[in-house]
């Protein structure tokens, strides 16, 4: 999976269009609020993508998709506070548009001169964006001369401005490559989907084992051995005939769990005890029992200190690990001591050499609130995204992009 980045094209004095992914969370969802930006960790990703793009000539027109607007009526999911944080992380003017395209887009992107910056409205306030609209697609193409997809986290999508377009812009002689971001994601959740390094350790969590079993299977072929824990480890202890008391339990997974435990053998490695409570939250007592000894009463809600332990041990020595799915319920703090331990584990493994890859999503969030998201060798930006492509699926906003030489 080599594809070609903006390193590889001329970009001076060129119109370049960015899809960015600038989905990010904001201060309300009332429209006559002052809405800011609150976590502007995404926006940041992007600059090194952006700068590079300017510091060698390019004028640029980005854009993005934010939240889940119905239509263009949906004024609180304008990109007009992300373009008030963009500036002042750039340092320089963003120029916008009330649309995304149409004679007021066209006419900006025509005067747009090196060094500038435009940014379009809300991707999804065009109903042909998620319908990959061949009109729209165009529409866009026309805009720019070169397309960069830096939108890891939208790339499992073939929309408009994530597919349709790279096409449209191919078709007229354009380049279609990938910015920093999302080389490194290609790079980092490539290799470990196509041709990892060994010994190479998979750890799966999360709440449910029916959303991960293909990336389970997929990770059969390719990993030596695979760590679950979180809630999807109570669906594969059940499938052992252990009694799980009121824990989570997805009867209907039972079977699956069962044929790839026959499969894997003792290369799939299950918690040896868990903590326990009445019930998920941060005033419930709770306490560590061996996982064939859990209180009718009671749920599993963390793995234990033995199965911590026993994890550690695992990835140790280790030339790859990817991490997808936290070990627990770790928004609450007396439920969150495993995913932690193993996430500072795991820090240090990285520090010493060994390649430690966070899918995105709730790992990416857990590993973050931990303060350890600088010391993993890569942390996926894209949630969906990490999971299709840790399953082997061609991610049509990757595929579109031209190959390396």
């Amino acid at each position: 999976m080599n594809k070609k980045t903006i390193e590889d094209i001329d970009v001076q004095g060129k119109k370049v269009f960015v899809r960015v992914d600038f989905n990010v969370p904001l201060s309300s969802k009332d429209p006559n609020d002052d809405i800011t930006v609150t976590d502007d960790t995404r926006i940041r990703a992007s600059l090194p993508t952006l700068n590079y793009l300017l510091d060698h000539g390019a004028a640029l027109i980005l854009a993005s998709h934010l939240g889940r607007p119905k239509s263009a009526a949906d004024r609180q999911f304008s990109m007009a506070p992300v373009a008030k944080r963009l500036e002042e992380l750039l340092g320089r003017p963003v120029k916008t548009v009330g649309a995304v395209v149409g004679p007021e887009v066209q006419e900006a992107a025509s005067k747009l001169q090196p060094g500038d910056v435009l940014l379009l409205e809300n991707t999804r306030f065009e109903p042909g964006e998620t319908k990959n609209d061949a009109e729209l697609s165009r529409q866009l193409a026309d805009l720019a001369d070169v397309y960069v997809n830096d939108a890891f986290g939208s790339a499992h999508r073939a929309h408009a401005s994530t597919e349709g377009m790279a096409r449209a812009v191919q078709a007229k002689g354009g380049a279609a490559v990938a910015g920093y971001l999302m080389g490194k994601e290609i790079s980092a959740l490539g290799r470990a989907a196509t041709n990892p390094p060994h010994p190479y350790v998979a750890i799966m969590g999360g709440a449910k084992i029916s959303d991960k079993i293909k990336l389970i299977d997929n990770l059969l072929q390719k990993a030596d051995t695979i760590l679950i824990g979180g809630g999807m480890a109570n669906t594969f202890l059940a499938a052992k005939g252990f009694e799980l008391g009121r824990s989570l339990v997805e009867a209907e997974a039972i079977p699956e769990a069962r044929r790839l435990l026959e499969t894997a053998g003792a290369r799939l490695v299950l918690p040896v005890d868990v903590v326990v409570a009445d019930e998920m939250s941060a005033e419930a007592e709770a306490e560590v029992r061996p996982v064939e000894d859990i209180p009718a009463t009671k749920m599993a809600l963390d793995i234990g200190p033995e199965t911590v332990e026993n994890f550690k041990t695992r990835v140790k020595g280790t030339a790859l690990v990817v991490w997808n799915g936290p070990m627990g319920v770790f928004e609450v703090e007396q439920f969150a001591r495993g995913t932690r331990a193993l996430a500072e584990a795991l820090a240090e493994l990285a520090e010493d050499g060994t390649e430690v890859v966070i899918g995105g999503g709730d790992s990416a969030a857990a590993v973050g609130q931990a303060g350890l998201t600088e010391r993993m060798t890569h942390v996926s930006t894209g949630g969906g995204a990490s999971l299709e492509m840790l399953q082997g699926d061609e991610l049509p906003g990757i595929a579109v992009l031209d190959e390396a030489g």
